[in-house]
């Protein structure tokens, strides 16, 4: 896989997955293209072959010690091979960058595969919204991150996702994720979440 930063130019295709992975609750044009030109915001996407196959979104006030994963697609395609574990830690490591301490995220309460995907990166549940999620009135199961535990858990002697991105400029970058890592399509943060859980991935 390969992981850039996100541009204004990569608006269309975007819409075109954030439409196709969240029917029912799909953020406008508008909203998606406040979010890319956010100052706040870091967004990535995956390429394959010339063609956007995922992207993910991180939100992180400056000087903030908290960060909201926003969300997080891949297209059905292109899952089962790890894609959205590795955007997910992309995410995470640019909220470490940013001097970030606690990740927090919305979940789908009817959702186990999502919610495996994020123990395993060390997310834990701290609460719940009854009825988040509409208009399938499904609760979201409130997670949080202890980046600087999951940082520390890393293995600082190999360049990150974050900074090979960085690095990368206009060049593409591969991506550090398990070939049978579970996939993602997640909404989260401020974002409302999609309809049900993917065969084989993850939603929500």
């Amino acid at each position: 896989m390969t992981l850039r930063r996100a541009t204004a130019d990569d608006l269309a295709a975007i819409m075109m997955l954030e439409r196709t992975s969240f029917p029912t609750d799909a953020w406008s044009e508008a909203m998606m293209r406040e979010e890319l030109a956010s100052p706040h915001g870091w967004y990535v996407v995956d390429d394959e072959a010339g063609r956007l196959v995922g992207y993910a979104g991180l939100r992180a006030v400056a000087g903030a010690k908290d960060a909201d994963i926003q969300t997080i697609a891949i297209a059905e395609v292109s899952r089962g091979r790890g894609r959205g574990r590795a955007i997910l830690r992309a995410l995470l490591e640019e909220a470490a960058r940013r001097g970030v301490t606690d990740v927090f995220l919305e979940v789908r309460a009817d959702n186990p595969v999502a919610q495996t995907l994020y123990v395993s990166e060390g997310f834990a549940e701290i609460g719940r919204k009854p009825r988040y999620y509409q208009p399938d009135d499904v609760d979201a199961v409130v997670m949080k991150l202890d980046l600087r535990g999951w940082h520390g858990a890393q293995h600082p002697s190999s360049p990150s996702v974050e900074s090979r991105i960085r690095n990368s400029e206009d060049r593409t970058v591969s991506g550090a994720a398990a070939p049978d890592a579970p996939e993602t399509g997640t909404k989260s943060g401020f974002r409302i979440g999609d309809t049900a859980a993917w065969d084989g991935g993850v939603c929500t």
